[in-house]
């Protein structure tokens, strides 16, 4: 299995450019799946989940081309509604594809899906979205079958702010007769992008980026061109990597206003901050503890929590996260230990006593965010760390060691 060899007490700098973001291009690319033709995504990440929901279309019946980051999806021959078990198994946001297949073929067949082992993550609130808009579900033997002879507008009021589940319901109810109405949906910058694309395909969709959106069914979808919006989860990353190296870099490709909830705690931890239009300048000062607590959009992201906690390890003082999103993501904590960090866990709270160093150890990264935490660790500590099982960090980082290495870091795969 490859690893990770880093060098720390490098201190960062330069200038990197953001990726296209996972958590937007895998939804956008389930959504071609709702009309007969070729859309072309531009700004495609290459990761391991983008590989896999490109193998999931594949077998549908999509015929898939890359030119550099650009895909083109032709879904002219799609016509299977089955996902197989093994591909499910593979990736969790695999479930998006729920509501195109079942909006466009009435249909769909497929096992619970997979992913990271962060906690329950149950897809009810999926099923329940689409039953108010006519769908018939039937779990059993551990596949769940979706059919509607016909989709209807209905009311749909979902009980937690899923983003999954808002998309799911977006898509599908783009192809319903009628008006759905979504209250309390997920306000993530994701659904803003999705709801782009949706419109240039001809749905008529508006609210994405509120508690409420409305969905009024058109009769049919056409192919589009898209950029994907570029990943804050990425770019809150090399932000938080900025400052625990004691560095000063720029992020490029980026949209600040996503970014404020990370930049304002960056700031309270003691970073300073330049921003501009598409850009954010970080330079890392006196380090300090602080009080986070994960929420949805627009609180604090729970896929940086794991990044965060990383940081504040070698900040003065004691800072304590709270995790309200999912309950087994401090699964980094144990890893981090062994270099060193001071952290106590109880429950849903991380108490943590800031050190004056960490150092290198060999460790495991235990899930995709968890991993990029170890990154940035081994980056800021005394000595040599090898962080294995990076195939987990490669589900949602582009090519991070090579942009690590434009920015001064020693590190290599191996």
């Amino acid at each position: 299995m490859e690893k990770f060899i880093v060098k720390g007490e490098v201190q960062l700098s330069g200038n990197v450019r953001i990726s296209g973001a996972k958590n937007a291009t895998l939804p956008i690319m389930a959504a071609t799946l709702l009309c007969s033709g070729i859309s072309v995504i531009h700004d495609v990440p290459y990761l391991r989940d983008i590989q896999a929901m490109q193998d999931i279309l594949i077998l549908l019946g999509a015929k898939i081309r890359m030119q550099g980051h650009t895909m083109l999806i032709d879904t002219s021959n799609v016509s299977k509604v089955e996902i197989p078990e093994h591909l499910m198994r593979e990736m969790r946001a695999s479930v998006f594809l729920m509501g195109p297949l079942l909006g466009r073929f009435r249909k769909v067949r497929l096992s619970y899906p997979g992913g990271c082992a962060i906690g329950p993550r149950p897809i009810n609130l999926h099923i329940k979205a689409l039953e108010k808009i006519g769908a018939i579900v039937d779990e059993s033997f551990g596949f769940i079958d979706a059919e509607a002879k016909e989709l209807t507008g209905g009311e749909i009021n979902f009980d937690f702010p899923s983003v999954g589940a808002t998309e799911n319901a977006m898509m599908a109810a783009a192809l319903a007769r009628g008006t759905t109405i979504i209250r309390n949906a997920a306000r993530e910058p994701e659904i803003v992008d999705l709801q782009a694309i949706l419109n240039k395909m001809g749905a008529k969709i508006n609210g994405a980026g509120t508690d409420t959106i409305r969905v009024d069914g058109v009769a049919r979808l056409v192919p589009a061109e898209h950029t994907v919006m570029s990943d804050r989860i990425e770019a809150g990353t090399f932000l938080t990597a900025g400052v625990m190296t004691r560095g000063d870099i720029v992020v490029e490709n980026v949209v600040p206003e996503y970014l404020f909830s990370v930049t304002d705690k960056l700031q309270d931890i003691g970073a300073k901050i330049i921003t501009g239009k598409d850009y954010i300048r970080i330079k890392a000062g006196e380090l300090r503890g602080v009080d986070i607590k994960t929420l949805p959009y627009p609180g604090f992201p729970t896929d940086l929590q794991a990044p965060m906690l990383s940081l504040v390890t070698i900040a003065k003082g004691t800072s304590i996260i709270t995790e309200t999103i999912f309950e087994n993501r401090f699964k980094h904590v144990d890893e981090l230990t062994r270099m060193g960090a001071k952290i106590k866990v109880e429950g849903r709270t991380a108490i943590i006593r800031g050190v004056a160093k960490l150092t290198g150890a060999i460790v495991a990264a235990p899930d995709l965010r968890a991993g990029s935490a170890l990154v940035l660790a081994a980056l800021a500590a005394e000595g040599t760390s090898e962080i294995e099982q990076v195939y987990h960090i490669e589900r949602g980082y582009e090519s991070i060691d090579k942009k690590l290495q434009a920015l001064g870091a020693n590190i290599v795969k191996v």
